[in-house]
């Protein structure tokens, strides 16, 4: 099936749609538009966005063709609303997986919370999920969207710490046979992460904590709205998402997303 109005074409032989545009504003604002009519799992990726969004309302900066940006419409029926979080973390670690296995021998992804990848200290992919709730409280679809770093040399945004897989690697990649992976791996994830089965949620979530960005037992520089900066070390993520930190007097300190910010 062709999408001549952006320019696009479908992959072939994928177990899930994936459709590739020349180019759209978001594939998170047109997924969303367009998810009544789709099917679970369904995929829309972009050659180049014309205004590709990130979290904290932030602008994603990716060259034309140089990189993934994508987006996967689930459909979460298996997932309770209040534990939507593992949402979260299953796209993040479907996404982590795939990154790893090209990265060298020694070097693995880290899971910046809630849900940025970093390669090192380095930011190789943004995740922006936005779910849809139904009448009944349900969760009626997630856009789950992603940009990531793939063939891009060189970055002019004023991002603090971009990184590409090929600046780490000095490797060329095709990027379709690497969004076929992205999206089997996230659907794969996202599958398994049922929360009516207490062992896969719970199995789910220490993975992503064993991958969780300088969650390592030390103190680490957070910033609050307001501009204080405080240290901390991070202590647990509650099944909503909350974010729990210990500073140095050993309070526990709790916060929702955009709550608090990592100091890079």
């Amino acid at each position: 099936m062709n999408d001549s109005a952006a320019g696009g074409c479908m992959l072939r032989g994928e177990p899930h749609p994936v459709e590739i545009a020349a180019s759209l504003t978001s594939t998170n604002t047109v997924m969303k538009e367009r998810a009544a009519t789709l099917p679970h799992g369904y995929t829309l990726a972009a050659r180049s966005q014309t205004a590709g969004r990130g979290q904290r309302g932030n602008s994603w900066e990716s060259l034309p063709g140089r990189n993934l940006t994508f987006s996967i419409l689930l459909r979460p029926e298996h997932i309770a609303p209040a534990r939507q979080f593992v949402i979260s973390e299953a796209v993040a670690l479907g996404i982590a997986g795939v990154i790893d296995r090209y990265l060298p021998q020694g070097m693995t992804t880290a899971i910046k919370w809630p849900n940025d990848i970093y390669a090192g200290d380095r930011k190789i992919c943004g995740i922006l999920i936005e779910h849809t709730l139904g009448t009944c409280s349900g969760i009626t679809y997630t856009v789950a969207g992603a940009g990531v770093n793939i063939n891009q040399e060189r970055f002019c945004s004023d991002a603090p710490n971009p990184v590409s897989l090929r600046q780490i690697t000095g490797v060329e990649y095709e990027l379709d046979t690497l969004l076929s992976e992205f999206a089997d791996n996230i659907i794969g994830e996202f599958e398994g992460a049922d929360t009516t089965d207490a062992a896969a949620a719970e199995a789910l979530h220490r993975r992503f904590m064993a991958r969780m960005w300088r969650n390592d037992g030390a103190m680490h520089p957070f910033r609050l709205p307001s501009g204080e900066v405080f240290m901390a070390s991070v202590a647990s993520v509650a099944p909503d998402g909350r974010l729990t930190l210990v500073d140095r007097d050993g309070v526990a300190r709790h916060f929702y997303f955009k709550e608090v910010a990592f100091v890079l």
